[in-house]
C-alpha cells in the first residue's frame, strides 16, 4: 500500500502516469478557472493545476479535480484509489471494502508534531496580514452567491467538553478578506458541533484545513457515525498514526502536510445570507438560507501552496466519487453487523448519490433460511433506517450479486427487469437533507420524506427463475470452448 504524505507526492504521482495537466498560461479565478475544471470532468481529462491565477500572489497555485475519474484508460477510479492508499485500478468493491475493513480495526489517534516539522507553518500571518485576498478562492458556476472557499478542504470542530474532533467537508462562501458564510446543516456533524457551541453562547472555534494528506478529503465526505474521530480513522486506514500540528490562535490540531490553514470562530447567530451554489444533484437551484459566519484570525500556508477546489454539477465529479464510496462503505458495514449476507453496497456515480444498491451472494438463502425476499429488503432498510447512512440512501435497491452495481449496463438491465413497477418495496418515513433534489420542496424544507427499499432479489432456482440469456450461462461448456478456440 502506497500513502501518500501530502497533496504534492500525490501529484507527482498523476504526473507521472499523464493524468496531471500543468496550465501555465494566465487563468481567471473568476468563473474561468471552474469552467475549465467543469470541462475537464466531462472530458475525463487530465487534472487541471493552474500555475498563473489572475490577482494572486506570485507562486500561488489552483488544483481543479482532485479526485475525479481518471483520464487513464481502464483505471476510471485511480485518483480516489491512489488517495486512500490502493492501487491505481482498484475496482469500486475493492475501494468499498478498504474502507469498510478499516471500519473494523483500532482506531489510531493522530500524532502532534512541532511546529518547526509542520510544512503548513512555514508562512504565518496574523492579525491584519490574515487576509483571503492574496489566495485563488474561485467563483465557481456563473449564479452562485459568491466565491465558494471551501469545495474540498476539511473543517475542523470539536465540541467544548472535547470529547469528539469532527473532520468534515462543508461549503463556505467567501464574503470578504476576514469573513466567510456556509452550509451549517443540524442533522449533519458540523451543525451538531455548532449547535453545542451557539447552546454556550460561545462562537465556536474552527480550522480549515487545504491539501495535506490525499486521504483527508475523502474520509471527510465519508458517513462515518457521529462520535468518530476521522483523524484517528486514518489511522486505522493508514496503519500509522496521521502527523498533526497545533493551531496558532486556537485550541484545534490540523493535518501538518497541509498546503494551507485557516483559523477563526464560527459565530453564535445564523444572520448571514449563503447561497446559491450547484451541488451534488447536478442542478444550479436558487436557494438560499442564512447561516452563521466565520471570522478569519490567522492563515498558515506552505511555500507556493496550492488551493484544491471542486465544481459540482452533473454526475460525476468529487461530490460523487468520494461521498458514494464513503457512504456505501458505511453502508455495508451496518449491514454486515445486523447480520445480514451482502456482497457489496454501492452508490452508482452518475445517479448523483440518490440511490444506493445492496447485492446480495447467491447463497443468501443458506444464510437466512425461511426468510422471503420481502422481510431481507425489509430487514436492510430498517437497518439503514435506524442510522445516518438512511438519509443518505433516500432510494435502495436490493438485487442478487450476479450484477455487478458499478456497472451502469448491468444495474440498469437489472433494474428494469428485476424491480416491479409498483409493488415489492417497503417504506419508511424519514429525514430529508435539503439537497436531494428528488424530494418535493416541503419535503426538503421541513426535513421529513420518506425512504423506500426495493426488493429486486430473483426467485429461487426452480419454479420461474430465469438464468441470464449470456454466453457464460447459455451454452454447454464444449460449445463455449469450441467458439473460443475458434477465435484463437
Amino acid at each position: 500500500m502506497t500513502w501518500y504524505p501530502d497533496l504534492r507526492s500525490y501529484l507527482e504521482a498523476l504526473d507521472a502516469v499523464g493524468d496531471l495537466e500543468h496550465v501555465t498560461r494566465e487563468v481567471d479565478w473568476d468563473l474561468e478557472a471552474a469552467a475549465a475544471t467543469r470541462l475537464s470532468y466531462e472530458r475525463r481529462e487530465p487534472a487541471p493545476l493552474f500555475e498563473n491565477v489572475t490577482g494572486c500572489g506570485e507562486g500561488f497555485r489552483l488544483l481543479g479535480a482532485p479526485a475525479a475519474l481518471s483520464s487513464v484508460p481502464g483505471k476510471p477510479y485511480m485518483r480516489i484509489a491512489l488517495s486512500l492508499g490502493l492501487a491505481a485500478d482498484a475496482t469500486p468493491a475493492e475501494i468499498v471494502e478498504h474502507l469498510a475493513r478499516a471500519r473494523k480495526r483500532p482506531l489510531v489517534p493522530p500524532r502532534v508534531v512541532p511546529a518547526d516539522q509542520a510544512p503548513c507553518k512555514q508562512n504565518i500571518l496574523l492579525g491584519d496580514d490574515a487576509t483571503l485576498d492574496r489566495f485563488p478562492i474561485p467563483r465557481i458556476h456563473q449564479d452562485d452567491g459568491g466565491r465558494y472557499a471551501n469545495t474540498w478542504g476539511v473543517i475542523v470542530a470539536r465540541t467544548p467538553d472535547g470529547r469528539w474532533t469532527n473532520w468534515s467537508i462543508a461549503r463556505m462562501q467567501m464574503l470578504d478578506g476576514k469573513h466567510l458564510t456556509g452550509l451549517v446543516i443540524p442533522q449533519q456533524h458540523l451543525g451538531m458541533i455548532w449547535g453545542e457551541w451557539a447552546a454556550i453562547g460561545e462562537p465556536m472555534p474552527f480550522a480549515l484545513a487545504q491539501g495535506g494528506v490525499p486521504a483527508i478529503p475523502v474520509i471527510g465526505g465519508a458517513a462515518l457515525p457521529a462520535g468518530v474521530d476521522e483523524a484517528a480513522y486514518l489511522g486505522a486506514l493508514s496503519g500509522e498514526p496521521l502527523d498533526v500540528v497545533r493551531c496558532e490562535t486556537i485550541d484545534l490540531e490540523v493535518p501538518a502536510t497541509a498546503e494551507i490553514v485557516i483559523e477563526g470562530h464560527l459565530s453564535v447567530t445564523r444572520h448571514v445570507t449563503e447561497g446559491p451554489f450547484a451541488e451534488i444533484h447536478g442542478y444550479a437551484f436558487d436557494d438560499t438560507t442564512l447561516e452563521p459566519e466565520y471570522t478569519v484570525e490567522a492563515i498558515t500556508h506552505r511555500d507556493d501552496p496550492i488551493w484544491p477546489f471542486v465544481v459540482p454539477g452533473r454526475p460525476i465529479d468529487e461530490t460523487h466519487t468520494v461521498c458514494g464510496p464513503g457512504t456505501s462503505a458505511e453502508a455495508l458495514t451496518l449491514l454486515r453487523d445486523a447480520g445480514l449476507p451482502i456482497t457489496t453496497a454501492w452508490q452508482p456515480l452518475n445517479g448523483a448519490t440518490h440511490i444506493l444498491v445492496v447485492t446480495a451472494p447467491q447463497d443468501w438463502r443458506e444464510t437466512l433460511p425461511e426468510v422471503s425476499t420481502a422481510e431481507f429488503a425489509h430487514r436492510v432498510g430498517a437497518v439503514l433506517r435506524a442510522n445516518r447512512v438512511g438519509p443518505l440512501c433516500p432510494v435502495t435497491y436490493l438485487l442478487d450479486d450476479d450484477i455487478d452495481p458499478s456497472v451502469d449496463g448491468d444495474l440498469i438491465w437489472a433494474l428494469g427487469t428485476r424491480v416491479h413497477p409498483t409493488s415489492r418495496k417497503k417504506e419508511w418515513p424519514g429525514t430529508v437533507l435539503p439537497w436531494y433534489s428528488n424530494y418535493t420542496d416541503d419535503e426538503r424544507v421541513t426535513g421529513h420524506g420518506s425512504l423506500v427499499v426495493h426488493d429486486g432479489l430473483m426467485p429461487a432456482r426452480g419454479g420461474r427463475y430465469v438464468s441470464p440469456a449470456t454466453f457464460a450461462d447459455a451454452y454447454p461448456e464444449a460449445i463455449r470452448n469450441k467458439v473460443l478456440a475458434a477465435g484463437d
